[in-house]
């Protein structure tokens, strides 16, 4: 039982990363209908630009937990305007053009973010500071560390956050008139270009987010390490209802919990076989996922 509520925690950790990264996603698809596969590289572009921030900071005698929080913002600061300006370059013009253009056009700025990365940093693994995920409690055999429980708090906090923003706001409203309509919304005075370029900024700051927290987590940070979460990251918003907000955290939760569980009872080789599986169960019984599409008629 012990082992249990260990791997829950463990899944917990894990499910909260992917729902973050899940989110930009299904916001961007709710918004445009684009799936933008380059969206796993923000992440990584967070984890990379979050340790330079840490460790530029911790030089200059900051305490621990402005370096933290302050490498924090500036990394959702800066993928924010390199989403902004990926979606200027690279899905702005071809928005009247067909889905498989845009499609291609998300793959090659995949390919060009990563290797970009791998150009700049290296190929070699880049370490985070270790004395700020030693610790934790102990109860028996089970061990909640202060990095998950920053983590649990973090995540929690960034998705109140965004569900206040989406449906308490009038940047919300605009981003759900934005989806429902764009010529509509147009008509009204909502600009539907900036309202776009709101949401690339916002989903790949959840994305940075995600990826200082799995670099704090694992200790360290690889150029492509945005590949294999990225699609994980879309299996989750397609598993609980593609451009539903609700249903990409619950799926990022789930995919989560099922790699660790699957990861310790059954074998850690085939951990990624058994979510994808689970995913592509459910879309054969609910092909609009667990929560649905985002499909409500009801008028912003």
């Amino acid at each position: 039982m012990e082992y249990f509520f260990q791997q829950l925690i463990n899944g917990v950790t894990l499910g909260g990363i992917y729902a973050l990264i899940a989110l930009g996603y299904t916001m961007v698809y709710g918004i445009i209908q684009l799936i933008n596969f380059a969206h796993g590289e923000f992440f990584a572009a967070g984890g990379y630009v979050g340790v330079i921030f840490m460790s530029y900071l911790a030089m200059q005698g900051a305490p621990p937990w402005l370096c933290l929080s302050g490498s924090m913002l500036l990394t959702m600061c800066y993928c924010a305007m390199l989403a902004m300006a990926v979606e200027k370059v690279a899905y702005k013009p071809l928005r009247t053009s067909s889905r498989l253009s845009v499609l291609l056009s998300a793959l090659g700025m995949s390919i060009f973010l990563q290797n970009g990365l791998m150009l700049t940093q290296g190929v070699y693994d880049k370490a985070y500071p270790t004395e700020l995920t030693q610790g934790g409690f102990e109860f028996g055999t089970v061990m909640l560390s202060y990095m998950q429980i920053f983590i649990f708090c973090l995540t929690a906090f960034l998705l109140v956050a965004l569900n206040t923003l989406v449906f308490k706001t009038r940047i919300g409203k605009a981003m759900r008139s934005t989806a429902q309509d764009k010529i509509m919304s147009a008509l009204v005075g909502i600009n539907s270009n900036r309202i776009i370029s709101l949401t690339f900024a916002i989903g790949a700051g959840l994305a940075a987010a995600a990826g200082i927290m799995v670099g704090l987590y694992y200790g360290s940070v690889r150029y492509d390490m945005g590949f294999v979460p990225g699609i994980k990251a879309f299996a989750a918003a397609v598993l609980g209802g593609i451009g539903n907000i609700t249903g990409a955290m619950i799926g990022g939760f789930i995919i989560g919990m099922v790699e660790i569980f699957a990861a310790g009872y059954i074998s850690g080789e085939y951990k990624d076989v058994f979510a994808f599986l689970i995913l592509i169960g459910v879309l054969y019984f609910r092909p609009t996922g667990i929560m649905g599409e985002n499909v409500d008629d009801t008028r912003v």
